[in-house]
């Protein structure tokens, strides 16, 4: 099956910002008394908005966040991208071969804008992803796995929900794409296959992908 739009997840999908991103917010999260291993960020918060952070600390502690958790975050973590991200192998001839052929494509991502445009600037991936193919949970308001993002980024496309399918490595993502009426391809560079499930598709390198999709 050929689609009409392919939306990627950004982060662990097209930058290399998971084991980033996890490493700092464990760190953070411990730091404010909240113990917490890279393996549980991975586990707990891969493929969050910021709410669902705030909402499960608050729900398994009766602690809220601080006011400011958010913009110290986002602040570590782009100091961090800005000297160690970069493109997830593959991403670039992915993007490549789908623009040569003609396959519209956009990025739906529980990340901020900020974040997003951050990512792509300091990756060179900015340069295939102009403003319209550029989606975020803010848009929407509910994050992954509500499938409100998904929709959003197919109804501003122009297509329809069964016509597009999702590239996503987290099971937050799968069940938003699930949910969404999509297929959803899963990336299982860092997260096992079994917690993937429900994918329509699983794959390992990003270099399979375009032949995948094609």
């Amino acid at each position: 099956m050929r689609y009409d739009l392919v939306i990627f997840d950004n982060d662990g999908v097209l930058v290399d910002s998971e084991p980033i991103s996890n490493r700092l917010l464990a760190a953070y999260l411990t730091e404010l008394g909240h113990p917490t291993s890279y393996e549980d960020s991975i586990r707990d918060y891969m493929g969050s908005a910021m709410h669902r952070i705030h909402d499960l600390v608050l729900e398994r502690t009766g602690e809220r966040l601080p006011d400011e958790f958010d913009d110290v975050f986002h602040r570590r973590v782009f100091e961090a991208f800005e000297r160690e991200l970069k493109p997830v192998g593959g991403a670039v001839d992915v993007l490549e071969r789908l623009a040569g052929a003609g396959v519209p494509y956009c990025v739906a991502s529980s990340g901020s804008h900020e974040r997003i445009r951050v990512g792509h600037r300091t990756t060179g991936l900015d340069r295939w992803f102009e403003e319209s193919r550029v989606f975020s949970s803010q848009d929407v308001g509910r994050g992954k796995p509500a499938p409100d993002l998904f929709l959003y980024a197919a109804e501003r496309m122009g297509v329809a929900p069964g016509r597009c399918v999702v590239v996503e490595d987290s099971p937050l993502g799968v069940q938003a794409a699930v949910a969404a009426g999509m297929d959803v391809y899963g990336f299982t560079a860092m997260t096992p296959a079994d917690r993937l499930a429900g994918a329509t598709q699983l794959f390992s390198d990003m270099g399979e992908l375009a032949d995948l999709l094609m």
